[in-house]
């Protein structure tokens, strides 16, 4: 009766307590929806370019976080709360996506596409993404997409 009543606490806890896994999306899973949200050509970049900020920024982990101690970044793009959404915590935060930031930690990934697209516009570019900077900017990026 205690290994049965064990198994339903672990199922009960496994059910109450959020994930903070997130989902990783598959590199191929990623270009198709990059490919039919209009990214590639998008502020004159590739899919591959996206895909290499995507592997850089959050690792294709849509609950992908990270604290840079005055803001943080937010979900598979990294969004910044200083700028482009509310997290409640960010003194001065702009929030110019209109959107509170813990929404860009689901699974569902619309908005996050639809912020990065308004970073990527007003920046002219993905200058905004050290990982893209750092780590994509000027290299040969086409291992990002092959096969897919």
């Amino acid at each position: 009766k205690s290994m049965l009543f064990l198994g339903f606490l672990l199922v009960f806890l496994g059910l109450a307590v959020p994930g903070t896994q997130g989902r990783v999306i598959s590199r191929c899973e990623m270009v198709r929806i990059l490919r039919r949200h209009g990214f590639e050509g998008f502020v004159g970049k590739t899919v591959a370019d996206w895909m290499c900020l995507v592997k850089y920024e959050s690792s294709y982990n849509t609950k992908a976080y990270n604290n840079n101690g005055p803001s943080r970044d937010y979900g598979i793009f990294q969004i910044n709360s200083k700028y482009w959404c509310n997290d409640g915590r960010t003194a001065g935060a702009k929030n110019a996506c209109h959107i509170n930031c813990s929404q860009l930690l689901n699974d569902n990934i619309e908005d996050d596409i639809r912020c990065a697209k308004k970073i990527a516009q007003e920046a002219r570019g993905l200058t905004p993404w050290y990982g893209w900077k750092n780590h994509c900017r000027g290299r040969n990026l086409s291992s990002f997409v092959r096969g897919c």
